[in-house]
């Protein structure tokens, strides 16, 4: 029912911005952080082969999220990647699926997350 003026919701600048304080504050507070939608098999992948791993990570997942558009928008302006899941390590941009399932083959995946502490080292002896 919206009027002439009316928006999407999770569209205008200001909330691309806001949403995009928010994913930078996430990353930051976070050793392992992965913007996922619940639905998404990919992310499914990731944050399956991470509990494998013993590896702490925190996500949010965008299809619950009131803002959930706003921040997706705000990751492609950020990473120049829309897509789900999109994984940080150490506030490093990792990637999505392929990424991470990539780095954990070339056996690059483990010492990255030992680096950050999200698995201790005497996990992997």
């Amino acid at each position: 029912m919206g009027g002439l003026f009316s928006k999407k919701k999770g569209t205008s600048r200001e909330d691309i911005d806001m949403a995009l304080d928010k994913a930078k504050h996430l990353v930051s507070s976070n050793p392992v952080f992965i913007f996922s939608k619940t639905y998404c098999g990919f992310c499914n992948r990731v944050k399956n082969l991470l509990k494998e791993l013993g590896a702490a990570y925190q996500s949010i997942e965008l299809d619950k999220e009131p803002d959930g558009d706003a921040i997706q928008a705000a990751l492609l302006e950020w990473t120049g990647q829309r897509t789900v899941p999109n994984v940080f390590i150490g506030g490093k941009h990792i990637g999505g699926s392929d990424a991470v399932m990539a780095k954990h083959q070339q056996g690059q995946l483990v010492p990255m997350l030992i680096d950050v502490k999200a698995i201790a080292a005497e996990q992997t002896a």
